[in-house]
């Protein structure tokens, strides 16, 4: 018995990519309204918001002359060619993110050619992967309130610990769930020979002494829990005074809403040193372009250095205890409305005894008005 294949018209891809686009809903969400891997979403959502910025960018010239064309045409080959060139070097690594680039309904190109463009196998095309179930989801659930507690608990570590909660799972799956989460134990590693392919900033704050409001800012991203599946969140955080600047929701890891929080947080002030991790989010050109043009300073934590970005961690430990096991949300609606009543309760009535038992704002507002 064969299975029929699934093909999905470029409408399509752009109505579920929108849905997911929206954030009202987690992925698992959006896959089960419109019968789609999680993995094509991702993807799908990846390449509409790429697309999206290339409409605008792009212009359109008008046609010249009825005449010979014969120039024109051979140096429209020849770029066209050293583009081909660019993309194929710049494609995602992944197989699903390149089988989602495949259109079967294309007038012009057979799958077979397509496949070839972006470098994919034939025979991986076809291949259905099947969603996160709900152990998994159950799994992840406890996987993160254990490295809420133990940031430097690895797989091997995390695996033994579900062992003990009556939970039997081998190490590969655990490495395959913190993978989706994104998140990684948190402690010192050695240097490979190999250097990471980003610019690596240095990390500017080792024996600094903190002592104003906008010296230092830190922006971080966290796996918060649904029974619905996940979402990530993302805050910046204003290191003297503790005050949350600003701070997104998003039902993928993509670097869209982190520029977002980064644009609303320029809006509010400009710190003289911006601190984050190494993840991809906080790499990207779009990112680092936009924190040097405000005239900040970058800085890097280094690679498994919890206390090189202490403060956004004590964040997510009080964000999650405080917060999010606590009530338990049931869908995003309910968590965006959670998190905007608490992130206003952290700010302006949360007593730090950091700060001589002063509030977040009382400390910000009250040092930038002095």
């Amino acid at each position: 018995m064969t299975t029929k294949r699934k093909t999905h018209t470029a409408a399509f891809k752009a109505q579920v990519a929108l849905a997911a686009i929206k954030g009202d809903r987690t992925i698992n969400q959006v896959a089960s309204q419109y019968d789609v891997h999680p993995t094509l979403i991702h993807a799908w959502k990846k390449h509409l918001l790429a697309g999206a910025e290339a409409v605008f960018a792009s212009g359109v010239k008008p046609p010249g002359p009825p005449d010979d064309k014969t120039d024109e045409l051979y140096a429209q080959i020849g770029r066209l060619k050293v583009e081909l060139d660019w993309v194929k070097k710049n494609l995602p690594p992944s197989v699903e993110a390149r089988r989602a680039l495949i259109e079967d309904d294309h007038p012009a190109l057979s799958i077979r050619r397509q496949c070839a463009l972006v470098g994919l196998n034939r025979s991986t095309r076809y291949y259905d992967p099947v969603p996160e179930s709900a152990a998994n989801l159950r799994l992840m659930r406890l996987i993160d309130e254990q490295y809420t507690r133990c940031p430097f608990y690895g797989s091997r570590r995390i695996a033994a610990w579900l062992a003990g909660q009556g939970h039997e799972v081998n190490r590969k799956r655990v490495q395959r769930l913190l993978r989706i989460m994104g998140l990684e134990a948190i402690c010192p590693r050695p240097k490979w020979s190999t250097g990471p392919a980003h610019k690596v900033y240095p990390y500017l704050l080792r024996g600094v002494s903190i002592d104003r409001i906008n010296q230092v800012w830190s922006a971080d991203i966290t796996y918060v829990p649904l029974p619905s599946g996940f979402m990530y969140l993302a805050a910046t955080i204003d290191w003297f005074s503790r005050s949350v600047i600003a701070w997104r929701l998003s039902n993928t890891l993509d670097g869209s809403f982190c520029q977002d929080m980064l644009d609303e947080a320029l809006g509010r002030g400009t710190p003289e040193v911006f601190n984050t991790d190494q993840g991809v989010q906080f790499t990207a050109g779009g990112w680092i372009d936009r924190v040097e043009a405000a005239g900040v300073k970058v800085s890097m934590d280094g690679r498994g250095r919890c206390l090189d970005n202490v403060f956004v961690e004590r964040l997510w430990r009080t964000v999650k205890y405080e917060d999010v096991y606590l009530w338990g949300y049931e869908s995003v609606s309910e968590l965006t409305r959670g998190l905007r009543s608490y992130f206003a309760f952290y700010n302006g009535q949360r007593l730090h005894q950091s700060l001589d038992y002063q509030t977040p704002a009382a400390v910000y507002e009250g040092k930038s008005e002095g």
